[in-house]
């Protein structure tokens, strides 16, 4: 805190002069211009400095803009741009510009898309921005394949996991509201939502006082289109694709927006046969087997996902000040899915064992989300906006287990015996009912001061009901110890304070203050007896400070506290089928990571460079090996760590060739430590954990553009397991069709085949069992790249009309880049 405080005295210190530049845009009669679109460019080479947007009035004001030479460009639908260039002084306080008048644009021309391309990552005080619609590959991808393209993003297909920046704690978000779903299940879901119908997503490292606490690792923010256009206007695209097996999405987005109320809607289907297999080398020591034995394991999984999802939503201006709105969304989907096993156990020193079978099941999960949201202008600078949500997640998964286990001579292990039985079934119902209220009230105190305060309370309802059983003897039996069942009750209520004060022309501070208190209670279903029930409360502060720099760069410094929770998949609601003699479950004595994130970074146009630290306390990872009481079952479960801590250098730099050939490559890497105990020994770790990405796109001729991109994660750490580095190259080339027909684009995943995960058990300490292992696991792109062909088309009023310009000579016009 000291060195923080010394560095915001420093800032203050600096002495640059900045101004403020204001005007008014008015029709030609003088009547005001709502809503126009107000750009400050340098003039220099027609960079974006600053936007705004005028308000009834038709007034406009930029603040905090150094002395130099810039360029005014001002748009507004059914109106010509206007376009000036001006210049402020050193010393100069307010630079008044007067009244632009913008002439109607009388010219009737067909159908015109004017585009804005922004840049793919963008860098923040709070984290980095992935705008979707400025890769080629986006269009046909889901929203999980978008993810694992995006700067420190890591995903665990096998088990069913984010990681960002290094860490697993990463709490998922649609539109700002939480997916309260257990990781596998968020990553199904990712994997079914379309890319076509998302407009940016934010990698939060550093939330404001706004957010939740929850996420150790901060939050990943999918933010869904929301089409503004005046009238009617919409689009639809068609995705065929193939790799192992063929796959297909279709989908429809309408809007109708008047002055007063704007209706919206989409709908998405996806289908994709999929296919990953598994290889496993084990060396273990289990007294049920008699002792020291090797495992070898083949796995071929095959799988079928149909997906549903549709989204409706209203929004009501009831007058100039209030404005209510409603939606909702919903997805359904439908998991057909086998997998064949192949093992041979080889008991020292000379007994062999051979086991087969086949693991059919079918996951339906049904999630339904509902909003209803008003907001209400009370004076100038001031509003208050109320939300209420609720969530309905429904999630059935039951699977029937053929087996065989044999020895070398045929006979038959253990045919009577739960364990060994040759003909099992699992069963796993989950259902989560949450219902969230919040009010957020934002005041502009004074010119420099800005107050933020809210408060939100969230109840939320598990109950969760899961387990194995064996045919033994003709009758199904309960293995006792798979069972498991849960009710889950947790209430969160929140309050938050934050303030934006500018503390100079160059110097801005945002502080704020959140408050969680919960309360958890867990029991069985049927004896209804408590397992768990925690109460806590905690403060969780954040600082965040700006700085502005003559050269057109910035340095940032800012601090946060989080939390990650162990959600009830965590805990106890989920056993799964793995083995004979393994299976998944959770851990009822898992504790709250606390963590403690500070970032330094700097930023110079485009170019963003940062610094973040982070220590976490207990912090939770998931897939872990013991034992159990008796010796005879190993429990893969989530477990605590005693600490963590991280060290990252972030870099975003974005090159641009010639006008037709763009570069774009991000890192993030740096020394990583933690410390652990509930293995057969403790141990302590230190390595080096980094990811890099990179874009080239070329504009070619007969408006046709490519984009060729790639990833790679290095070696990491979940826990006491070691995963091995690997990474993907991709492709797209899209083609802009004559007459406003639409755009085509075809995207292959995976070129070189080359996301192998793997994955050492026992290469860090003893484990359970003393297990080594070395796990290979190959996703459907490692036996073919997945190709797809993309259509898409937009209609109605969306497309817009061509601008003229006026005020300001071509020259200027033809310098000003599209932001």
């Amino acid at each position: 805190m000291r060195c923080m405080l010394i560095i915001l005295v420093l800032f203050c210190a600096l002495d640059i002069s900045h101004a403020q530049v204001s005007g008014r845009v008015t029709k030609v009669n003088g009547q005001p211009i709502a809503f126009a679109n107000v750009q400050l460019l340098y003039a220099a080479d027609s960079t974006n400095l600053k936007t705004a947007i005028t308000d009834e009035n038709g007034r406009y004001r930029l603040e905090k803009i150094p002395a130099g030479q810039y360029i005014i460009r001002i748009n507004s639908v059914a109106y010509s741009t206007y376009i000036t260039s001006f210049e402020t002084s050193s010393g100069q306080e307010n630079k008044d510009l007067g009244t632009q008048v913008l002439t109607e644009s009388v010219q009737q021309l067909e159908t015109v898309v004017v585009k804005a391309q922004k840049a793919l990552y963008q860098q923040t005080t709070t984290g980095t921005i992935v705008n979707v619609e400025s890769s080629i590959l986006s269009k046909g991808s889901s929203a999980l394949e978008v993810l694992q393209r995006s700067p420190g993003i890591l995903i665990d297909y096998r088990n069913g996991g984010i990681t960002l920046n290094g860490k697993s704690g990463v709490l998922i978000m649609i539109d700002g509201r939480i997916l309260r779903m257990s990781s596998a299940q968020i990553i199904d879901f990712l994997n079914s939502m379309s890319a076509n119908d998302i407009e940016k997503i934010e990698l939060l490292s550093m939330p404001p006082a706004g957010y939740d606490a929850e996420g150790n690792a901060g939050i990943i923010n999918i933010v869904l289109k929301k089409n503004k256009n005046y009238g009617t206007s919409g689009s639809v695209n068609v995705t065929a694709g193939y790799g192992w097996a063929q796959k297909a999405t279709a989908g429809i987005n309408l809007a109708h927006n008047t002055k007063k109320i704007n209706l919206y809607g989409t709908y998405t289907f996806s289908r994709d046969k999929t296919y990953s297999d598994l290889d496993i080398v084990s060396y273990q020591n289990m007294q049920l087997f008699g002792g020291q034995l090797d495992v070898r394991l083949h796995d071929t999984t095959k799988a079928s996902l149909s997906n549903h999802a549709a989204t409706a939503g209203i929004e009501y201006k009831i007058t100039p000040h209030t404005t209510v709105g409603a939606n909702i969304t919903y997805n359904s989907s439908h998991d057909l899915r086998t997998t064949y096993s192949h093992s041979t156990y080889r008991l020292m020193p000379d007994s062999i064992l051979f086991f087969d079978g086949t693991n059919a099941g079918t996951d339906r999960w049904k999630n339904m989300l509902a909003s209803v949201y008003a907001e209400k202008q009370l004076g100038s600078g001031e509003k208050l906006l109320f939300d209420a949500d609720y969530l309905h997640f429904n999630n059935n998964g039951p699977a029937v287990i053929s087996s065989s286990f044999v020895t070398k001579e045929g006979a038959v292990v253990n045919n009577n015996d739960s364990l060994f039985s040759p003909s099992q079934r699992t069963f796993a119902n989950t259902s989560i009912n949450v219902i969230v209220g919040k009010m957020d009230y934002t005041r502009q105190l004074s010119k420099r001061i800005k107050l933020e305060a809210g408060f939100k309370g969230t109840f939320t309802n598990v109950s969760s009901h899961s387990g194995i059983e064996s045919l033994v003897n003709g009758e199904w039996v309960n293995r006792s110890e798979s069972a498991s069942g849960i009710l889950m009750k947790e209430g969160i209520g929140a309050a938050y304070a934050s303030a934006n004060v500018e503390l100079s022309t160059a110097t801005n501070l945002v502080a704020g203050l959140r408050y969680e208190y919960s309360s958890t209670y867990m029991s069985e279903p049927d004896t209804k007896q408590h397992v768990i029930e925690r109460k806590s409360g905690m403060l969780f502060p954040n600082i965040s400070v700006t700085h502005k720099l003559k050269n057109k760069s910035e340095l940032q410094l800012s601090y946060t506290k989080r939390i990650t929770r162990p959600t009830y998949n965590d805990l106890a609601s989920y056993v799964g089928y793995s083995d004979p003699t393994a299976v998944y479950t959770g851990n009822l004595f898992l504790k709250p990571t606390i963590t403690h994130n500070l970032k330094l970074g700097y930023s110079f146009r485009s170019y963003a460079f940062s610094v973040l630290l982070s220590r976490d306390v207990n912090p939770i990872a998931r897939y872990q090996l013991t034992e159990s009481p008796s010796g005879d079952i190993l429990f893969v479960s989530p477990q605590n760590l005693l600490w963590q801590n991280n060290m990252s250098f972030q870099a975003t730099i974005p090159l641009k060739v010639n006008n037709w050939w763009n570069m774009s490559y991000t890192y993030t890497g740096g020394p990583r430590m933690f410390k652990l105990d509930y293995t057969k020994r403790p141990v302590e770790k230190t390595y080096f954990g980094f990811s890099f990405n990179f874009t080239q796109s070329f504009k070619l001729p007969r408006s046709f553009s490519f984009e060729l991109s790639g990833w790679y994660n290095g070696s990491s750490y979940n826990g006491s397991v070691k995963m091995g580095g690997f990474g993907a190259l991709n492709a797209g080339v899209k083609k802009e069709l004559k007459n406003n027909w639409g755009t085509l684009q075809l995207a292959a995943s995976d070129l070189l085949r080359s996301v192998h995960i793997h994955s050492y058990y026992g290469a860090l300490t003893d484990e359970a069992f003393h297990i080594t292992n070395h796990v290979i696991y190959n996703p459907e792109s490692t036996r073919f790249p997945i190709v797809k062909l993309t259509y898409s088309k937009s209609f109605g009023r969306a497309a817009g009309k061509k601008e003229k310009q006026n005020n300001g000579s071509s020259d200027e016009s033809e310098r000003i880049r599209k932001e």
